[in-house]
């Protein structure tokens, strides 16, 4: 069970928590390599009983706190550290200072909350038995930088349970939430290349176009989506962008189909890749023309065990009130590397509200966005739930 005075813990490093969030916000890294944050991250814990391990593919860490009260579970809590290639837009006074990079998803309040979780159980480490293990990720963000830290062994031998925790703007302040089973989509790119043969537009029959066939494809694949799939293990397939040719008078040689699909099981996205193959290649071929597909694999779909989250709500509940966390409906069709850790530990990913209190929180700018804002004073909470799950874990498993 969790320390009763961990959210009181948690408030007074207040100013600890947000000072390295802002830190790592004003200098965004993107990709497998973060040597800024991760040397930000390694002074901010520096003072701590932690045991540092560093893998060769990316520039990941993992602290291990042994708990002084002798062997037992172990349990892994997982923080992303990269950003996104795209402006900001906030106004922040610690706004990004690299141009064209931005913390806009979050990982700098999880980076922080996960140093804020460590300092917690560091202080109650001679009550502790087993280990923590705290995860510091790069290249969440299409990276693959779980399954690279896999790959390097840092997660070995794997712990018996492992959770992550999501900054969520559209949901009301402070709640944490979560689901039984899948939580996010498997996400996969997919890039068409139509080949006809150009010439000049005043003799198209001359030609072999290719871009009426490529916007055959796209609205033969959306008709596809709602004619071979049930509504009961959905999936998304959005194409993002259509290109050729070069000016008004010229038939290309060439056109382009790009975009995502997304799927909740492995049946399906199996399913939705070969008819993506088999509906570019049919259409094209029937009208003289040829389609190459390429597809460039995601993230698995996010699976979350039914103890790990009724383990989850019940240490929100006795940390927060029993108002405190909410059962997710619907899964959420975004994708999160998370899940390569989900595959291999049993687990769960939450999310936490921080929407400002009393705001709207339906209107706030969501992940992603040039504008979007954390409310920092929610980021203890996150810290001492975190803290919480791997305390009361580490004491009774998911019982």
């Amino acid at each position: 069970m969790p320390h009763e005075k961990l959210l009181d813990d948690a408030r007074a490093i207040s100013d600890d928590i947000v000072r390295l969030r802002r830190a790592i916000h004003a200098e965004p890294e993107l990709g497998l390599q973060t040597p800024k944050t991760s040397a930000k991250v390694r002074e901010a814990l520096a003072h701590l009983p932690l045991e540092w391990h560093e893998g060769t593919s990316t520039t990941g860490l993992v602290a291990i706190l042994k708990g002084g009260g002798g062997e037992g579970r172990s349990v892994l809590l997982r923080g992303d550290m990269d950003a996104l290639p795209m402006p900001e837009e906030t106004g922040l006074d610690f706004a990004s200072q690299v141009p064209g990079v931005m913390h806009a998803c979050g990982h700098d309040a999880h980076t922080a909350m996960l140093a804020g979780a460590a300092e917690l159980l560091c202080r109650r480490k001679d009550a502790l038995k087993g280990e923590v293990r705290f995860m510091f990720q790069p290249g969440e963000e299409g990276h693959h930088g779980a399954r690279f830290m896999l790959e390097d062994g840092l997660l070995d031998p794997l712990p018996d349970a492992a959770f992550a925790l999501h900054v969520f703007p559209n949901a009301p302040h402070g709640m944490v939430g979560g689901r039984q089973g899948p939580l996010l989509a498997a996400a996969d790119q997919f890039v068409v290349a139509v080949k006809g043969k150009g010439g000049h537009a005043s003799l198209p029959h001359e030609t072999i176009d290719p871009v009426p066939v490529a916007c055959e494809i796209v609205t033969a694949l959306q008709a596809m989506v709602t004619r071979k799939f049930s509504v009961f293990d959905p999936v998304v397939l959005t194409v993002g962008r259509v290109s050729g040719g070069t000016t008004f008078n010229v038939v290309p040689d060439h056109a382009e189909i790009e975009g995502t699909m997304r799927s909740l099981s492995p049946e399906n996205r199996q399913k939705l890749r070969d008819g993506l193959v088999r509906m570019a290649e049919g259409i094209a071929g029937a009208h003289g023309l040829s389609a190459d597909v390429r597809i460039v694999e995601g993230f698995p779909v996010t699976i979350c065990a039914g103890a790990a989250v009724d383990f989850g709500e019940a240490t929100a509940r006795r940390l927060f009130g029993e108002g405190a966390f909410l059962r997710l409906d619907d899964p959420i069709m975004g994708a999160e590397d998370f899940a390569y850790v989900l595959e291999q530990v049993p687990g769960a990913m939450f999310f936490l509200g921080v929407s400002h209190e009393g705001e709207d929180w339906t209107q706030c700018c969501g992940i992603h966005s040039t504008r979007m804002i954390v409310d920092e004073t929610v980021m203890p909470q996150g810290a001492a739930f975190l803290a919480g799950l791997a305390e009361a874990f580490l004491a009774n498993g998911f019982d």
